[in-house]
């Protein structure tokens, strides 16, 4: 697993899966962790949310089944855990793949005004 994950996506993680946002700098292993108990609890009480929750963040419905089987490998939080970053991971990749100098630094500029 990389060092740290990606700043703005630990942000958006936290953020979507209401963790505690006083986390600060943390590890993808780490934050594997703190997800997959969050989704656990979710599994546990609050199903449907996390199934919207993983739509939103275009988790695919083939891998999110995948990883809620009883054939899988891993308990079913840590496997869609690990779908959310490796979701994340991808989003990074395609923002710097397609990423235009002319818009750097504008990252934060709100267009729905």
């Amino acid at each position: 697993m990389d060092k740290s994950f990606d700043e703005k996506s630990t942000k958006l993680i936290v953020s979507k899966f209401e963790l505690d946002d006083s986390i600060g700098e943390i590890t993808e292993e780490q934050l594997l962790i703190i997800l997959a108990d969050r989704i656990a609890w979710m599994i546990e009480y609050n199903m449907d949310f996390l199934l919207s929750l993983m739509y939103r963040l275009d988790v695919l419905e083939k891998d999110i089944n995948k990883g809620l089987s009883p054939g899988n490998p891993d308990p079913a939080n840590m496997a869609l855990a690990k779908l959310v970053l490796e979701r994340q991971k991808l989003r990074i990749k395609t923002r710097e793949m397609y990423r235009s100098k002319d818009f750097e630094g504008m990252e934060d500029w709100d267009y729905s005004s």
